[in-house]
């Protein structure tokens, strides 16, 4: 059956997700509410760890070097175009 929230397939979960999610649908409304609190909380943990990890590989010798060389390369040689170019504004 599919979930209205996130319209994934229910008969996809694993078994432990399923047990982890009748957990929660039995849970009284306050501790309901504080647990998603707390899964806000530590989803933006992972956006700061990955935006984190992100900034490091961007720095000079970082994993993303090449990628950033070619960029300024292309930019350089002219081989760019103006944002406003590219994407439909309208």
């Amino acid at each position: 059956m599919p979930c209205n929230r996130c319209r994934c397939d229910n008969a996809a979960l694993t078994t432990r997700v399923e047990q982890i999610a009748e957990q929660v649908k039995s849970l009284p409304l306050s501790e309901r509410e504080e647990l998603l609190a707390w899964l806000a909380d530590f989803e933006l943990g992972q956006v700061d760890a990955w935006d984190e990890e992100l900034a490091r590989d961007s720095q000079p010798g970082g994993r993303m070097q090449h990628v950033l060389d070619r960029v300024r390369r292309d930019i350089a040689e002219g081989r760019t175009k103006p944002l406003g170019e590219v994407i439909d504004n309208e």
